[in-house]
Formats: structure tokens, C-alpha cells, sequence
């Protein structure tokens, strides 16, 4: 079984890889219909969510952790067949994004704070 603290992204893009691969799904798998595809999975997850508050979606992430984590994996498996696709190393995308965020909030400024960048 995979756990976060001992698979790469590498690991897991191969694995989709080879998922579309034995599927001849490649031929599908455009940059537009990967991301409708992902938004329509993140409409899904969100749709759990819908009506809560925040300690309700708290409650609703444990009571319905099964579906949850099966629209979180959805999710996922889109940006990974998304990365593939479009020839993206996630993990240098995640880095140079991070560093963009840290730029925009510093820590002495948005610490414990929800406002946005620009109204820091």
C-alpha cells in the first residue's frame, strides 16, 4: 500500500501513465478536457460541503471520510494525468508557487489573518 510519507509524485504520475496508457485513453486527454475534468471533480467534493459551516464540514470531512477521500483522490488523479499531458514537473510547480505566496504574504503581515495580499 502507498503512503504520503514514502511515494513520489513521480511514482504516482507513472502509475496514471500507465493507467491511460493500458486504456488508450492518451488520444482523450487534452489540456481542456483534463481541466473540465478536474473542476468538475472539485464541484463534487465541494458539493459535500454545501450548506455546512465551517465545524460542520469538519464533522461532514470524518462522518463521510470514504467520499471524501474519493472525490480528494479524483481530484488528484486529474492533476496527475493533467501534469502528464502537459509535460509539468509538479514538484518544481509547487515550489516556484509557494515562493510566489510567501512573496505576496509574508508571515509578520497575514499571520492568524484571511484578508487577501493586497489588503494586508
Amino acid at each position: 500500500m502507498m503512503h504520503d510519507t514514502k511515494t513520489t509524485l513521480e511514482h504516482l504520475k507513472q502509475k496514471m501513465a500507465a493507467f491511460v496508457a493500458e486504456r488508450e485513453w492518451k488520444q482523450f486527454h487534452s489540456p481542456k478536457n483534463i481541466s473540465m475534468s478536474i473542476a468538475v471533480e472539485a464541484a463534487e467534493l465541494m458539493e459535500k460541503f454545501m450548506w455546512c459551516d465551517v465545524q460542520e464540514s469538519r464533522i461532514t470531512c470524518e462522518s463521510s471520510r470514504l467520499e471524501v477521500e474519493q472525490e480528494v483522490a479524483d481530484i488528484l488523479i486529474g492533476i496527475l494525468a493533467f501534469a502528464n499531458s502537459a509535460n509539468i514537473d509538479l514538484a518544481h510547480a509547487v515550489e516556484l508557487k509557494l515562493a510566489e505566496i510567501a512573496a505576496k504574504y509574508p508571515v509578520d503581515k497575514c499571520r492568524g489573518r484571511a484578508e487577501k495580499y493586497n489588503q494586508l
